[in-house]
């Protein structure tokens, strides 16, 4: 599903970090589906509170490679530096543009986009 970055990022502020959590999930999921891996999202949440927040940033690296799998640009350093000094709002954002990008071009490993 493709997403309005801009409002994605307003309902994260005006929910106090809800809708990022929503959010976080759904784009794993989108882009575990585009790769026709199978689907985590939840794990990810779950396991970036058990480990208080550590998995969170391998996530974001981890991310970086998946859009590539599909088609993008590997920029997973770029999330994960982002994530470390706490804006991790601005890496999901660039998430989301990749990933609106990537349906926009059609791409997408195993996907029908």
């Amino acid at each position: 599903m493709k997403r309005n970055v801009v409002t994605s990022i307003i309902l994260s502020i005006l929910t106090c970090g809800i809708y990022s959590i929503i959010w976080t999930v759904s784009l794993n999921n989108e882009v575990q589906r585009m790769n026709g891996d199978e689907e985590d999202g939840l794990s990810v949440l779950l396991l970036s509170i058990l480990t208080c927040g550590i998995y969170f940033l391998i996530w974001n690296y981890r991310m970086g490679q998946r859009i590539e799998k599909a088609g993008g640009r590997n920029e997973g350093i770029i999330y994960l530096l982002l994530a470390v000094f706490q804006l991790s709002l601005v890496s999901l954002a660039l998430m989301q543009v990749a990933y609106n990008d990537l349906l926009d071009r059609g791409t997408g490993a195993g996907s029908s986009y």
